[in-house]
C-alpha cells in the first residue's frame, strides 16, 4: 500500500557561511555517521571561522530545519531537508570512483548473449562501487492508450475498431446478441465521453456504465479485456544486487527495517522507481519525498534509459539518506547512458 509523499517545502536561500557549514556537516556525517560539533568542523575542513561563529551558523541551520540534534548533549546531523538542499545546491563534483566507472563503461560492448547478463554485470558494478543496493529494471514498452473506438454491427457480429494513436489501430470481431443491437449508438457515445474525459488516460470507468447499456457494455468490456490479454507480454521485474552492502549500513542493521524494502524490490520494483522518476527532484528521492512508505528512511537515485525499440527502463541505487549523492548520481547516469547506447 502506498502513502502520500511528504509535502515539499520550498528551499530558502542560505547565507554563504551557513552553506559552508551545512556542506561540511553532510560530508562529515556521510563519512562517519557521527553527530558533529563546531570545533570538529573547523578542524577537519579548515573553515575560515571560529568555532563560536560556526556554532552560531549551526544553530541557525537547526532553526531552519536543515540540521537536527539527536540528543541534547550531542552534535548535529543533517535532516531530510538538509540533504535536499545539499543535493540541489551544494553537491560537489563526483569523486574519482565515478570517473573510473565512466571510463570502464566507455569501452563496453554488447558481448552478452542475453539482456539479463548485461544488466547483471552493470548492477554488480554499481553495487561494488557504491556499497548500495543497485537496481536495473528491464526495458518495458509503454502500453498504447485507447484514444477512440467505433462500433459497427454486421449481421450477428459486432466490429469494434480501436484507435490507439495516429499510427496504431486494431479491431475486434465479437458475437452480437440481437437484444444488444439497439444499445450500440448510446454505448458508443458513452465510451467516447469516457475516453475524452480529462485524466482518464485511455481508460474506461465501467463502474459508471448506465444500467440500460449493461448488455452491450458487458460484451464490449469482455472483448477489450481479451484483446489486452492477447498482447505479447514483455518480461518485467528487475535485476538487483548489493543486498550485502545494504545490510552492512548501520541504518539497516535490524532486519525488520529492511523487510518492507526487500519485499518491494522483489514484488513491484516499478513502484520503487516510479516511471520516468516522476516526482523526484533531479532524479533523487530523499526520505519521505518518495510516495511509498517502505522508503521513508531511504534515498533513491535513479535515471531512465531508452531502447531503440521504444522500451524504457530505470537504473537506480537505494540506500540510507546518509549517502554520497554526487558519486551515486554520476554512477547511475553513466550506466543509464551506456545502456541507451548499447540498446539504442
Amino acid at each position: 500500500m502506498t502513502g502520500l509523499p511528504a509535502p515539499r517545502i520550498p528551499l530558502q536561500a542560505l547565507p554563504h557561511r551557513q552553506q559552508e557549514v551545512l556542506q561540511a556537516t553532510v560530508r562529515h556525517y556521510v563519512d562517519t555517521m557521527e553527530p558533529v560539533g563546531s570545533s570538529t568542523l573547523v578542524r577537519r575542513f579548515g573553515l575560515p571561522a571560529s568555532p563560536a561563529t560556526v556554532r552560531s551558523a549551526m544553530g541557525a541551520l537547526e532553526r531552519k530545519g536543515f540540521l537536527t540534534q539527536p540528543h541534547p548533549s550531542a552534535g548535529r546531523v543533517p535532516s531530510q531537508l538538509g540533504y535536499r538542499h545539499y543535493v540541489n545546491c551544494l553537491l560537489p563534483a563526483p569523486g574519482a570512483a565515478a570517473g573510473q566507472l565512466e571510463r570502464e563503461l566507455a569501452g563496453l560492448s554488447l558481448q552478452w548473449a542475453a539482456l539479463d547478463d548485461l544488466l547483471l554485470q552493470l548492477a554488480r558494478r554499481l553495487a561494488d562501487l557504491t556499497g548500495l543496493l543497485s537496481l536495473i529494471t528491464r526495458p518495458q514498452r509503454q502500453q498504447p492508450q485507447l484514444q477512440a473506438l467505433r462500433l459497427v454491427p454486421s449481421g450477428d457480429r459486432l466490429l469494434v475498431f480501436l484507435v490507439e494513436s495516429a499510427a496504431a489501430s486494431s479491431s475486434l470481431n465479437l458475437r452480437l446478441p440481437a437484444a444488444s443491437r439497439a444499445e450500440l449508438p448510446a454505448l458508443e457515445r458513452w465510451t467516447t465521453a469516457q475516453l475524452e474525459q480529462e485524466g482518464n488516460l485511455g481508460r474506461i470507468d465501467w463502474s459508471t456504465l448506465p444500467p440500460q447499456l449493461r448488455s452491450s457494455g458487458s460484451l464490449l468490456r469482455q472483448g477489450l479485456r481479451s484483446h489486452r490479454q492477447a498482447r505479447p507480454q514483455e518480461q518485467d521485474g528487475a535485476v538487483s544486487l548489493g543486498l550485502g552492502g545494504l545490510l552492512s549500513q548501520p541504518e539497516f542493521s535490524r532486519s525488520e527495517s529492511l523487510r518492507p524494502l526487500l519485499q518491494l524490490v522483489e514484488q513491484d520494483p516499478q513502484q520503487l522507481l516510479q516511471a520516468d522518476g516522476a516526482g523526484a527532484i533531479g532524479g533523487v528521492w530523499i526520505g519521505q519525498e518518495h510516495p511509498h512508505p517502505a522508503l521513508r528512511e531511504c534515498a533513491v537515485v535513479q535515471a531512465p534509459y531508452r531502447t531503440g525499440s521504444g522500451g524504457q527502463g530505470q537504473v537506480a541505487l537505494v540506500g540510507p539518506m546518509r549517502m554520497a549523492y554526487a558519486t551515486a548520481r554520476a554512477a547511475v547516469q553513466s550506466v543509464a547512458t551506456i545502456l541507451q547506447q548499447l540498446l539504442g
